[in-house]
């Protein structure tokens, strides 16, 4: 399964940021959409990724912190994948660089943001794919054939 196939099952829904605007107007969009990321867009390219985990370094024990910009705390290289990409190397990916959230670039173009928990469920929905497909040879099988080995 590759990373395009992924996305087209999730569908559409690519949630942006500007790097200038707040970490609050940050936070409201991401908990307005239930979100965990945002891709951090500027010119019409990406800048950057913005999470959780920058929102939660920026704003422990300083909550003043959240008037600063995204851009000031966002991954500004973050690693990217693309739709060609193999779920399995993507996985690896993932957990080598410990990123929950990966932008996926094609020709220079931002055409999704992956999580992990996309990639769990495609997974998941994949080997009850295969499961089913198994019982339903297991439970058709010829009447009368004999394993020969």
């Amino acid at each position: 399964m590759q990373v395009r196939e992924v996305l087209r099952v999730k569908g559409p829904g690519l949630f942006t940021v500007d790097p200038q605007q707040t970490l609050a107007e940050a936070m409201g969009a991401m908990a307005e959409h239930d979100i965990g990321s945002l891709a951090v867009v500027k010119d019409g390219r990406l800048a950057g990724m913005f999470t959780f985990r920058e929102l939660l370094r920026a704003l422990h024990g300083q909550p003043e912190n959240a008037a600063l910009t995204v851009g000031e705390v966002m991954v500004s290289e973050p690693v990217v994948a693309t739709p060609e990409m193999e779920l399995d190397e993507l996985r690896q990916l993932m957990v080598d660089h410990r990123s929950r959230y990966l932008p996926v670039i094609d020709d220079g173009a931002l055409v999704g943001v992956i999580s992990f928990h996309d990639v769990a469920k495609a997974v998941l929905e994949e080997q009850s794919f295969e499961n089913t497909l198994l019982k339903n040879y297991i439970r058709n099988w010829p009447e009368g054939e004999k394993d020969e080995a």
